[in-house]
């Protein structure tokens, strides 16, 4: 097995709930309300560019040449490829980007970015690496599970495609290879201190959907 592997049998529990979370069971019956979605998308829009910051960030940690190149392009590929997709969802709500990005983050964004950011600025590249791997990876194999299933509703048809490609599928193997060989100088306690900040942004993953699905707003 290899240390990625381990990785993701880690979080087999909380991935499983995420499979079964009513936002994304609402995504391929097409029960989830476009409204619960907006409201995802447009966080979603918000929680990208602090995620591009974070990759800057590890870029500018890692050791290889390739990895600085590898994760500069992700950092672009966040801002321009993904906000495309966000954007031709906001025209088809009629929304500016004004509009969407004067939209304040809901806390459980607030509380990942802040974490991601936290990682990648303190910490050595490699826990940087930990934290980051579940957002591309778990969107991929959701995105997959998903389009098995596929989706009545044209918009939701869209998200899922876009995760379960074979585009999205190519960069995510290459941060789960970078992974692997980063982990093979790892020592058993660093490993662990990877596995901790996976596990937890993981946890994270569950909660931005949950976010999405019940609208969550600041109560004070």
């Amino acid at each position: 097995m290899t240390f990625t592997e381990h990785l993701f049998q880690s979080i087999q529990g909380i991935y499983q709930r995420i499979l079964a979370h009513p936002f994304l069971r609402g995504l391929t019956d097409g029960s989830l309300s476009e409204e619960a979605f907006r409201f995802y998308v447009i966080q979603d829009a918000l929680y990208l560019r602090d995620f591009a910051r974070g990759l800057a960030l590890l870029a500018a940690k890692s050791p290889e040449d390739a990895w600085v190149v590898m994760f500069a392009e992700h950092a672009k590929t966040a801002i321009e490829v993904e906000r495309a997709l966000h954007e031709s969802f906001f025209q088809a709500w009629r929304l500016t980007p004004q509009e969407v990005y004067a939209t304040p983050p809901a806390l459980n964004n607030l509380l990942y970015t802040s974490y991601l950011l936290r990682v990648a600025y303190e910490r050595p590249y490699y826990e940087g690496l930990g934290a980051f791997l579940p957002c591309y990876w778990i969107y991929w194999e959701v995105g997959k599970a998903l389009e098995r299933e596929g989706s009545p509703h044209e918009l939701y048809r869209r998200w899922i495609d876009t995760y379960a490609s074979e585009e999205f599928g190519g960069v995510v193997r290459q941060v789960i290879a970078a992974m692997d060989q980063v982990a093979q100088e790892l020592t058993a306690a660093q490993k662990a201190r990877v596995e901790e900040h996976f596990v937890m942004t993981s946890r994270c993953e569950y909660l931005f959907w949950d976010m999405g699905y019940t609208q969550q707003r600041w109560i004070i």
